[in-house]
Order: structure tokens, then sequence, then C-alpha cells
């Protein structure tokens, strides 16, 4: 019998990427969606990096660039961060910071986000998903 799995539902949840535009990557996240730099650090091991996100929340995103490493644009645009936004005050809120940041909603490449929610691109071409709806399995 295999032992009990972790209860991840207490870990602290740390999304890593890497970026080849780390300050537009910042101001993206920061400027238009209220994040906060939590940590930053200088060539670590040939890496520079930054974690953001909201002090108290359960998660983190970090970005990191290597010198002489290219990361690329996202792969596809269906790779999505997606933020439940259930109050509709709040949703309104969100998406006018980040056009007041200038960042325009694109189309979603699954329609369904569209129908409650606009998607936003960042400037590595992943996408941001702010959704007026709450979750729920």
């Amino acid at each position: 019998m295999s032992p009990e799995p972790p209860d991840l539902g207490k870990a602290h949840l740390r999304i890593a990427r890497p970026t080849d535009d780390l300050p537009a990557v910042v101001k993206f996240y920061c400027d238009g969606l209220g994040f906060e730099v939590l940590y930053e650090f200088q060539d670590h091991d040939g890496f520079d990096g930054v974690m953001l996100g909201r002090k108290g929340a359960a998660y983190h995103l970090e970005f990191t660039r290597k010198v002489g490493h290219q990361a690329g644009r996202a792969p596809t645009e269906d790779n999505l961060l997606v933020f439940y936004l259930p109050d509709e005050a709040d949703w309104r809120a969100a998406v006018a910071r980040l056009e007041k940041a200038g960042h325009k909603p694109v189309r979603a490449f699954n329609l369904y986000w569209d129908k409650r929610g606009r998607t936003f691109e960042d400037p590595d071409g992943y996408r941001v998903v702010l959704q007026n709806a709450g979750w729920s399995p």
C-alpha cells in the first residue's frame, strides 16, 4: 500500500518561467495586475529573476532571465493564467487597470473565456484571463 499523499492544499505555489524582457514583464504584472515585487535577485548562478505576487497569497510568479539564453514567446495562445473574480465591480476594476496600463484585451483562443471574461497578453505572449465568475469544481 502506498503512503498517504502530501496535503498540497497547504502548499505555497510558485509558477516559474523564463522571459527575454524582465522589465516589461514586471511592468505588466505590477502596473497591470497590481502585483508587488516580493523578491528579486541578480546573477544567481547566471540568472536574474523576480518574484511577483501579493503578500499573503498562496501563490506567486517567478520570472527569470539568463544572459545568452533566448526564452522566446509562449508556445500557444492557450497558455493561460486564470484569475476568477466573482464580484463584478472587482472584475471591472481589474480589467480597467490593465487597460489603463496600456493593455488591450485579445480574443481568447478558447471562446469560452470571452463569455464572462477578458483575456490579455503579457509581453511574452502568455495570456492572463480575468474571469467574472467564481470557481467551483
